[in-house]
């Protein structure tokens, strides 16, 4: 289900960077289907989740917040 959300986002932000001028078509089409690219951006997406966690974590045992 990720991969699909990851995929229908790449090709939103890539359409964006057509219209302005800052990304070819061929580019655009490269960047939206290439499965490299999905996976490296859901192992960010994954990453930066574990650390706002992580940090939430650790503000909640600093300023003693009640579970």
């Amino acid at each position: 289900m990720i991969a699909v959300i990851i995929r229908i986002a790449l090709r939103y932000g890539a359409a964006i960077l057509v219209a302005r001028g800052l990304l070819g078509a061929g580019d655009a089409a490269a960047l939206s289907g290439d499965p490299d690219i999905q996976v490296a951006l859901e192992t960010g997406i994954g990453l930066a989740i574990s650390l706002v966690t992580e940090a939430w974590y650790l503000l909640a045992r600093k300023f003693h917040w009640q579970r």
